[in-house]
């Protein structure tokens, strides 16, 4: 029982751990900055170049925009959605769908979902479909401590504090099915990854939301929607080979307790439940 199928690569993690300790205590014997391992360390100079590194990983989205772009063209080429474009740079959002029904989906890209950056989101007016995507490309990253934190933790109680509809998210990157992240969906049937350029990409997690906003006092126990009342979800199921009994289905409760509003969430795959909150307060 999981919040999502795959886990954290622990060898990969122990060999990071390692990596990172030898960097720490032997980084004075790189380059030409002709310092001694006293002067290097003092110096600062590897401090900053450990931050310069950090920082370009985090501000670029020149790879996770290029992947998402070569998923959504294929998807059309495929017939699946009707078209798509990128509306980041003027909008809160970033991509909007035009789906085979003629219903606009927009999608929100976000990384990995135990950030703060998960809480900022606005559904446009627009929307008559809304999902969040979370391309998280951190190999050394726990993908089920990552999942639980956003659906849990971050989104249900933005949801409900900002009375915000989410439809669905869908947990997907380029790491997926690698070395760095196995997937359980694809170890036993390969014939299942699709090729994309330079990726092979198993099927994507899939996260269905309610279709109503909870509401401790008019819609307290709100149900997940089904998979074929959210097009775009459906679309990027059918398009990438997911299977129904790896849907996730995600259910609210929410109640008062004393003068806080409180959640709990269940996610349910494949008629099990995965995963159950206790009543969690919403802090605001």
């Amino acid at each position: 029982m999981s919040v999502i199928p795959c886990e954290q690569n622990r060898e990969l993690r122990t060999q990071i751990k390692q990596l990172a300790e030898t960097l720490k205590t032997q980084s004075h014997t790189l380059g030409e900055h002709g310092l001694d391992e006293r002067e290097f360390y003092n110096s600062g100079l590897f401090r900053g170049a450990i931050e310069r590194i950090r920082g370009q990983f985090a501000a670029t989205m020149t790879d996770k925009r290029d992947f998402v772009r070569q998923v959504l063209d294929h998807m059309k080429d495929g017939g699946y959605i009707a078209w798509w474009r990128s509306t980041g740079e003027a909008n809160r959002h970033d991509y909007t769908v035009t789906l085979n029904s003629g219903k606009l989906a927009v999608i929100e890209l976000k990384g990995c979902l135990d950030g703060n950056n998960t809480n900022i989101f606005e559904r446009p007016a627009s929307a008559q479909e809304f999902v969040i995507w979370s391309v998280c490309t951190n190999p050394g990253a726990d993908p089920r401590r990552n999942a639980w934190s956003g659906l849990h933790t971050r989104l249900s109680a933005e949801i409900i504090s900002r009375q915000e509809r989410v439809d669905g998210v869908i947990i997907w990157d380029m790491v997926c099915g690698t070395i760095a992240r196995p997937c359980p969906k694809v170890q036993a049937n390969t014939e299942r990854l699709t090729d994309l350029g330079d990726y092979r990409l198993p099927p994507p997690c899939i996260y269905l939301m309610p279709a109503t906003v909870p509401d401790a006092r008019s819609n307290p126990n709100p149900k997940a929607q089904n998979l074929e009342d959210v097009e775009i979800l459906a679309a990027f199921n059918a398009c990438f080979g997911g299977h129904d009994t790896e849907i996730n289905f995600i259910d609210f409760e929410v109640r008062y307790q004393d003068n806080d509003t409180a959640r709990a969430t269940t996610i349910r795959r494949d008629g099990k439940k995965q995963k159950v909150s206790e009543a969690t307060r919403i802090l605001r």
